[in-house]
């Protein structure tokens, strides 16, 4: 491996181990499997079980992307959405819902959504989505 492919490598590694994903989902199976799975992918995951949850939370500590559920009672994805992007805050948000609608693709990507993921969520679709959000951290 040339240095150059090394030290790109090692940027990318830098960014997945530096990097914290927020994941938003009310069923509690389903925010633990999706923390377990980005920890294992060298990502830093916090668990949120409603957007409230989220909310709260997310100026003392904001991570770099969110993995956010579309349907959840109380406030949904898009309420959340809606209300980061009012409060300027632009994470890299990827919309997973097991409720797919004609258009709703298109409203959740016109509202800034980097990514839209159908449930059952193919690990490999939601890692890739993750670190195509996600810009290597300068050294």
């Amino acid at each position: 491996m040339s240095s150059r492919h090394a030290r790109l490598l090692h940027a990318v590694m830098m960014t997945v181990h530096r990097s914290t994903i927020a994941v938003v989902e009310d069923d509690d199976s389903v925010r633990k499997a999706l923390c377990r799975l980005l920890r294992a992918a060298g990502f830093s995951s916090r668990g949120y079980a409603s957007g409230q949850e989220f909310l709260e939370s997310w100026l003392v500590d904001p991570p770099e992307c969110v993995v956010l559920d579309l349907q959840m009672p109380g406030l949904s994805g898009m309420e959340v959405q809606n209300r980061l992007s009012r409060a300027g805050a632009a994470p890299p948000t990827i919309f997973i819902t097991a409720h797919d609608q004609p258009g709703t693709r298109e409203e959740c990507l016109r509202a800034g959504a980097a990514a839209y993921l159908r449930k059952p969520l193919d690990a490999h679709s939601l890692l890739d989505a993750i670190r195509g959000v996600l810009t290597p951290v300068e050294e």
